[in-house]
């Protein structure tokens, strides 16, 4: 070899060690979605907001992921493609955001062993007094991290627009024992 070659061979190693190495492969694998969630396009927020246009995709739906991007999981479901947006909960890494949304145990298998009453309020994206906080997130989604930094507080903020803001209340033993908000929106939320 000459001593330009190995110039360039020695060049392009250290580019790939320091310069060019990729960033940290990210989990790629198949799961469920967490919690019912809404659907704009072919966006999925962790807000949940509802709008024009929005539908409702079910929890226990399955889901692979195919890769990622800024603040973003790049999923299909049904060979769709989708993108489920990191927009509210980004103190969470990439690896915890995932996990948190696409899940490894299908979560239609807990639901199927839950109230009737309680199983219609997850696939209508509304909660129920008497829910427990794990029925809860498969009803709402998560909620946002930005604003709930703990998930065993007493309370929890969900919006179903921007200016639309209710609480979910808990209970000593981990229950739903009410929920606050204006009637209207208390309306499109609380399953009575």
């Amino acid at each position: 070899m000459t001593h330009l070659a190995n110039l360039s061979r020695a060049a392009a190693l250290a580019c790939a060690a320091a310069f060019c190495a990729p960033a940290q492969a990210q989990p790629v694998y198949s799961g469920w979605l967490c919690c019912t969630m809404r659907v704009s396009g072919d966006w999925i927020s962790d807000i949940n907001y509802t709008g024009n246009g929005t539908r409702l995709i079910q929890a226990g739906t399955p889901v692979q992921i195919t890769g990622h991007g800024r603040y973003r999981v790049h999923i299909t479901i049904k060979g769709e493609p989708y993108r489920l947006g990191n927009d509210y909960s980004r103190d969470l890494d990439d690896a915890q955001f995932t996990e948190r949304y696409i899940v490894r145990t299908d979560p239609a298998k807990a639901l199927a062993r839950w109230p009737q009453k309680v199983q219609e309020a997850i696939r209508t994206a509304r909660v129920r007094v008497g829910m427990t906080r794990e029925q809860v997130i498969m009803a709402l989604g998560y909620p946002v991290s930005s604003e709930n930094p703990a998930l065993d507080t007493d309370a929890w903020r969900y919006w179903l627009g921007s200016f639309e803001e209710y609480q979910v209340h808990f209970n000593a033993a981990g229950k739903v024992r009410e929920v606050s908000g204006a009637p209207g929106t208390l309306a499109r939320v609380l399953m009575r």
